[in-house]
């Protein structure tokens, strides 16, 4: 068996990535953003912490969390908005007959894949760069032109505060991405 270890720093900013099961496109559909962000808010008010950057494609999440001080577990917290995203779908996405007996086992839908990528922020580079990484996701992924066109990401609230200007990494109207990833070995999770 597999010898899975995960890294926890108290107080940490961590990159998440969650994927849908067999990279099922649930969150093209709006009602699922909206399930998704109900359940974001709980894990939130059960177990506070500050989502400093989300994006949400069709069939994955990223996320930059930062957890409080004394507080390294992000597992949890996956683990809980996972199993209330679940739930709030009502069995819309019941367990197929074909599914692995692991996986009957483990009584897991076919919601999300089993398990999530996770990075500890080393620095403020490092941020910088994963913050930048999430936020151009829907470009490098075909979805859209520039960051701004994607609803389904905090890239406005990062221009809001100063951030970014208003077309970074946009290409409408014909213009070149300037698009700038600290450290050129930046490699993450789809």
């Amino acid at each position: 068996m597999p010898d899975y270890r995960r890294a926890y720093t108290r107080g940490g900013a961590i990159f998440l990535t969650l994927v849908t099961f067999n990279r099922r496109p649930i969150f093209a559909e709006p009602d699922n953003v909206k399930r998704l962000r109900r359940a974001a808010a709980t894990v939130k008010a059960e177990m506070p912490s500050d989502i400093t950057a989300a994006v949400v494609l069709p069939d994955h999440i990223h996320f930059v969390w930062t957890l409080p001080q004394g507080d390294d577990n992000y597992s949890k917290r996956v683990g809980r908005l996972k199993v209330l995203f679940t739930r709030s779908l009502k069995g819309s996405f019941a367990l197929p007959q074909d599914v692995s007996i692991s996986r009957q086992r483990q009584r897991e839908s076919d919601v999300w894949q089993r398990r999530f990528w996770e990075h500890t922020i080393r620095d403020e580079a490092d941020w910088v760069g994963h913050i930048n990484y999430l936020h151009y996701n829907p470009v490098k992924h075909g979805l859209v032109e520039c960051p701004h066109q994607w609803e389904f990401s905090s890239f406005r609230q990062f221009v809001r505060e100063g951030f970014y200007r208003e077309d970074w990494g946009c290409q409408c109207g014909g213009k070149e991405a300037a698009v700038e990833f600290e450290g050129e070995g930046l490699v993450v999770g789809e």
